[in-house]
């Protein structure tokens, strides 16, 4: 069988063994983050809708997941912002019927889990890994380049919301560009968003591979390493990935 919606597995530096599924494809998404390793998003939208077919997600998961394959996750990502699609909730809620030996993890970029009607859509996953780069509205705009409406204010209180809701596991990822989002007052309001949100861990991020910007530059390991120190003052949970 040929997939269009599942990728991998994956050996992922988060996740493990982690077989992705696409649910946005074509690199539609509610930002333009500077540093995407899949390249500039083609249409920026908060848009929900069924961008691809439940039906056809689930036929592929089903014929996959009868071999037994060895995974440590399902994973909901892909090349664009996975909660934009109408059916993600269906289809957790499948996986978690006919095939509840995997787990689940679901990548998002947070802006749209101000509404509680998402955040219920993937309250049965097992782990969600919710990113936020930015606390000020000028260094989210540079770094994230939302659609129209999406606030850093909006997406931290969306956060703070599916924390008081969602029993299980949030791995909260920072996204640090070297004089961007590095300077002190931006690491502060950052690491104080991360207590507000209160995770189970945080991830600092750098660029590994060529992002949407050729400007864009991976953190050197030393400074990586100081902001993390920064961070585990007061946040002991947090790791250079």
């Amino acid at each position: 069988m040929t997939y269009r919606y599942l990728f991998g597995p994956v050996q992922s530096r988060r996740l493990g063994r982690s077989l992705g599924v696409d649910l946005v494809p074509d690199n539609i998404c509610s930002l333009d983050c500077v540093y995407c390793e899949c390249g500039t998003t083609c249409h920026i939208t908060r848009r929900r809708r069924m961008y691809v077919p439940v039906g056809e997600v689930l036929q592929e998961l089903d014929h996959f997941l009868a071999g037994n394959p060895l995974l440590d996750y399902v994973t909901l990502g892909g090349t664009g912002e996975p909660t934009l699609h109408l059916g993600i909730g269906e289809i957790i809620v499948y996986l978690k019927e006919h095939h509840p030996e995997y787990k689940i993890a679901v990548l998002t970029n947070s802006t749209l889990l101000s509404d509680p009607g998402i955040r219920q859509e993937i309250i049965a996953a097992d782990l969600i890994l919710p990113s936020i780069d930015a606390v000020t509205k000028e260094i989210f705009e540079i770094i994230n380049r939302p659609a129209p409406g999406i606030a850093p204010d909006q997406m931290i209180d969306g956060l703070i919301q599916l924390r008081r809701e969602f029993p299980r596991t949030i791995w909260l990822e920072i996204f640090l560009i070297p004089g961007i989002n590095t300077g002190n007052k931006e690491l502060h309001l950052l690491r104080d968003a991360a207590l507000r949100i209160n995770p189970d861990l945080i991830h600092l991020n750098s660029l590994h591979r060529q992002g949407a910007e050729p400007w864009v530059q991976g953190m050197p390991e030393e400074e990586l390493h100081r902001i993390c120190r920064f961070f585990r003052e007061y946040f002991s949970e947090t790791y250079v990935i």
